[in-house]
């Protein structure tokens, strides 16, 4: 009799649990929750599109190189007898560098200078006496070229001696040298490297698809390791072909380098600005959702979530550039992508 009672009494909890829900008790106390928003709406965050001016960039790796450079070599053998400037210290167009022993050549020189003065006397007379009919032309002739080899062989001994001094072709800045004075030396001999780095060079190469897009003139941005500052530059110069092995495009740019925190050799990060757009529209790329046909993005319209396809243009680090679908002041849904639907009810919770 008991566990006759005891069945009666669980089949009747049983049913009247399963009747609960169709008496909307549970949906009651649902409502009556607090935060909710009604029933059906989604949350979602949303962007107004506005134009923006949209930079289209590539970044690449290069380096420093000094404006102009070059190994200070002498053009004669001899032996150094002076040597002028201070290692790492600036130099400027035409400063005497190293000199070499140039005694014999002036002694020579010296000579020949005597013998010039000598028979520039000696024409100056025949040619009087040849006015006079005193002498022949054919006399008058030796004399004159008596006195032009004379002038020829100062110009030779005066270019020689030249030659024992190296100044410096241009301002700039003289690294560490690699001889001292009474070394014997010879145009193999490298005696130290002159440096004009102000401005400065840097190189950098391209992947050839971008070779209609890059031209002189262009503008460049930059970083250097172990400093946080950006740099400014502008291209000169590009190299007229592609390279066949790497496919790439060279390309150098000018920056300025007053301060001298340029050196030559260094790496250098750079941002190439390809094309400069004042009133592109920008979506970020979370918000953009691929279809086998092309692309699309949700806008709301009306409380509810519009399918709305797209063609994109320029990718940057976080947004998409559209180039057609959406117009300023569309509002495009950021989030709850995967729970969107065309015609959905939703509710912008954070409008940017």
């Amino acid at each position: 009799m008991k566990k006759r009672i005891v069945t009666v009494a669980v089949v009747a909890v049983v049913i009247f649990l399963l009747a609960l829900p169709k008496l909307g008790w549970f949906k009651a106390k649902q409502e009556q929750l607090p935060g909710a928003t009604g029933p059906g709406k989604l949350q979602v965050n949303a962007l107004v599109v506005k134009p923006r001016l949209l930079d289209n960039k590539l970044n690449v790796t290069g380096s420093v190189l000094p404006n102009e450079s070059l190994e200070l070599r002498s053009e004669v053998s001899g032996k150094i007898v002076r040597i002028t400037f201070s290692e790492g210290k600036p130099v400027r167009k035409g400063d005497l560098l190293v000199q070499t022993e140039d005694d014999e050549i002036e002694a020579q020189l010296e000579k020949q200078r005597y013998n010039r003065k000598l028979n520039e006397d000696n024409e100056f007379r025949q040619r009087k006496l040849l006015e006079k009919d005193a002498i022949s032309q054919e006399e008058y002739d030796n004399a004159l070229n008596r006195l032009n080899t004379t002038v020829a062989d100062v110009r030779l001994l005066e270019a020689q001696l030249n030659k024992t001094r190296i100044r410096a072709p241009f301002d700039g800045i003289v690294g560490l040298r690699f001889v001292s004075e009474g070394a014997y030396i010879s145009p193999a001999t490298v005696i130290a490297t002159l440096y004009n780095i102000s401005p400065a060079k840097i190189e950098f190469a391209v992947p050839g698809r971008y070779s209609t897009q890059v031209a002189i003139g262009k503008k460049i941005r930059f970083t250097i390791e172990s400093d946080s500052r950006v740099f400014d530059g502008e291209v000169y110069a590009i190299e007229p072909r592609i390279d066949p092995d790497t496919r790439t495009l060279k390309i150098r740019a000018l920056a300025d380098n007053k301060s001298g925190r340029l050196l030559p050799g260094q790496f250098v990060k750079v941002e190439l600005i390809l094309e400069s757009i004042s009133n592109a529209l920008l979506v970020p790329t979370e918000a953009v959702i691929p279809e086998q046909a092309g692309k699309k993005v949700f806008v709301v319209r009306n409380g509810k979530a519009q399918e709305t396809p797209i063609e994109t243009g320029i990718r940057t680090d976080v947004a998409l550039e559209v180039l057609s679908g959406l117009h300023p002041g569309d509002t495009v849904l950021t989030t709850g992508i995967l729970q969107l639907r065309n015609g959905i009810d939703v509710q912008v919770s954070k409008l940017d």
